[in-house]
């Protein structure tokens, strides 16, 4: 984010915060951001004051389907959250520090802990459709380094990068999904920007180079959200899994089908790490 687009966001995100907080006065422990297919989560809160992304300052505006655009505040097993219920994506032809923005809110509320969802291609051959895979790091091939851009400042020479994801949430996830009896790994995800599915050579390729799982999103989130001082989750449900040798013809609906199907046990993570909250 350039130096002179930082103040107006800022501007903006204090503005946020007065629009959340003149209709719910509840300070929120955590975020989660829904992505494709999860939204429905929402309907396990209880829920008192929902935004439309529209009415709050230079909150982007989702065009991916299953992407509904609003913050949706209230508790969820008794613990005040708020959930972004739908994100916005690079080749959305948004800006990094547009797609972060909700997450500068999120903090400036006061959430110590963004929870973050995606739908992913499965590049482990042992995935199935369907599982889930708890992110333990990522490579980041989206074409900027985001730790450096997103903060308005140039990457020093061998930057030592920070650590991304909590290791103490992602051991207590999988074993919630080990409790509740569903797949549930540990990961690495690939981030490109999308919006086309990978060549057969492509999957070969982030296959080799260590990663699990590819989508298009969740990177700039969770940098962003470990410069605001959060503690960072990352839920990934395998949407389809990657045959470099007999391809399956996959389509967007098909991938909110079956990230909708997966919702149960995204929502049974969250609950049970919000409760210890």
């Amino acid at each position: 984010m350039a130096e002179t687009d930082s103040q107006p966001l800022n501007a903006a995100v204090s503005e946020c915060v007065r629009i959340v907080q003149s209709k719910w006065t509840k300070r929120p422990r955590a975020a989660i951001i829904l992505g494709t297919g999860f939204g429905g989560l929402t309907s396990h809160m209880d829920i008192e004051a929902t935004f439309p992304y529209s009415a709050l300052p230079a909150f982007p505006q989702p065009t991916a389907i299953a992407h509904q655009g609003q913050l949706v505040c209230g508790d969820l097993a008794g613990v005040p959250i708020v959930a972004l219920q739908g994100r916005v994506h690079y080749y959305e032809q948004f800006s990094f520090a547009q797609i972060t923005h909700p997450v500068h809110v999120a903090a400036a509320l006061g959430c110590e802990l963004l929870i973050v969802s995606n739908a992913s291609g499965g590049l482990n051959p042992r995935y199935r459709s369907g599982d889930i895979v708890v992110l333990e790091d990522h490579i980041d091939l989206m074409g900027h380094r985001n730790a450096f851009s997103l903060a308005g400042r140039s990457a020093p020479i061998r930057s030592k990068q920070p650590k991304l994801y909590d290791s103490e949430l992602a051991t207590r996830a999988v074993s919630i999904g080990r409790r509740e009896n569903f797949a549930c790994h540990r990961g690495v995800y690939v981030a490109v920007t999308g919006p086309n599915y990978e060549t057969r050579a492509e999957y070969r390729f982030m296959r080799r180079i260590g990663g699990d799982v590819v989508g298009m999103s969740t990177v700039p989130e969770v940098i962003a959200a470990s410069e605001a001082g959060m503690r960072v989750l990352a839920l990934s449900a395998v949407t389809n899994v990657a045959k470099p040798d007999a391809p399956d013809a996959v389509d967007a609906l098909e991938v909110v089908d079956i990230a909708e199907h997966a919702e149960p046990k995204l929502r049974a993570i969250a609950v049970g790490i919000v409760r210890h909250l």
